[in-house]
């Protein structure tokens, strides 16, 4: 947006001037200097973490403190854009009052701007909890990965009339509770539009189609980082993995041949030094 720090005001205008928001996760201090760097808007730290950085099978193991470790090594790279840290699993479910401590400690102890849960309709009161608690919310529907399971999986939601009439009905609730914006995840693109038109804060979609307010990527999926799996909705910008096992591939190529490190990769000593350690070791 600009080169000033982006608050939850300014994303909210955005729709209102009809400007499209950009996105993406970072999960690390270098990822989040390069989010600053290319100008997004917004920066989500995501328990996808759990997948593309842990190396889990999905997010349901990811805790507090995991979320809260990478959400502080972002922040020191991220100036410009909003920061949101994302709620994981079990952190906010049981309780009101356990999800307004924990929304509580990511701001805290983790340094994010905001805080992002999973849920519609069913956790509209808990967001609306959170929101007194002066902590901005941003909400995210559609496919919620930390209840795949009870959804059957990763997969298109919202396809018939029904279940896409639910999800309207998450977003308004959503909005009503508080929101200042939130993310729809994989819906046909004409549901996209028409969650896009029936609230007032912005849709930021991901597989949602381009009638939305903004989009959001993993960064890892959109740089070929991560390519256990491609949801249908990545773009690869570029393929970055091969570039690396490459690197490191003829990194081991050099150091088994001993042509790494070469004389311009390793320090000197004169030749007096030299000479005068040599006597100083015992024969």
């Amino acid at each position: 947006m600009s080169d000033k720090k982006v608050t939850v005001l300014d994303v909210q205008q955005a729709k209102k001037d009809g400007r499209k928001l950009v996105m993406v996760t970072a999960y690390d201090y270098p990822f989040g200097l390069m989010a600053d760097e290319a100008g997004v808007d917004i920066v989500l730290i995501g328990d996808s973490l759990g997948m593309v950085v842990m190396g889990l099978e999905g997010t349901v193991e990811v805790t507090m403190e995991h979320m809260i470790h990478h959400i502080r090594a972002v922040v020191r790279g991220c100036k410009g854009p909003l920061v949101v840290g994302d709620m994981p699993f079990m952190s906010y479910n049981t309780s009101i009052r356990e999800a307004i401590i924990n929304a509580g400690r990511l701001m805290k102890e983790g340094g994010c701007d905001v805080v992002k849960l999973e849920g519609g309709i069913d956790f509209a009161t808990t967001v609306e909890g959170i929101v007194k608690a002066g902590i901005p919310v941003q909400g995210h529907i559609g496919l919620t990965p930390q209840t795949a399971s009870a959804l059957g999986g990763f997969k298109m939601q919202g396809k018939d009339a029904k279940a896409a009439m639910r999800i309207i009905d998450d977003a308004k609730a959503l909005e009503d509770a508080g929101v200042f914006s939130m993310i729809l995840e994989a819906v046909p693109a004409p549901l996209g539009k028409l969650v896009a038109k029936a609230v007032s804060v912005p849709v930021i979609g991901i597989g949602a189609g381009v009638d939305v307010d903004g989009q959001v990527l993993v960064t890892h999926d959109m740089i070929g980082l991560f390519d256990k799996f491609v949801p249908k909705f990545v773009k690869q910008y570029t393929k970055i993995r091969p570039t690396i096992i490459n690197a490191l591939k003829a990194y081991k190529d050099e150091v088994v041949e001993a042509s790494f490190p070469g004389t311009e990769h390793s320090f000197k000593m004169s030749d007096k030094a030299l000479e005068q350690l040599k006597k100083l070791m015992p024969s």
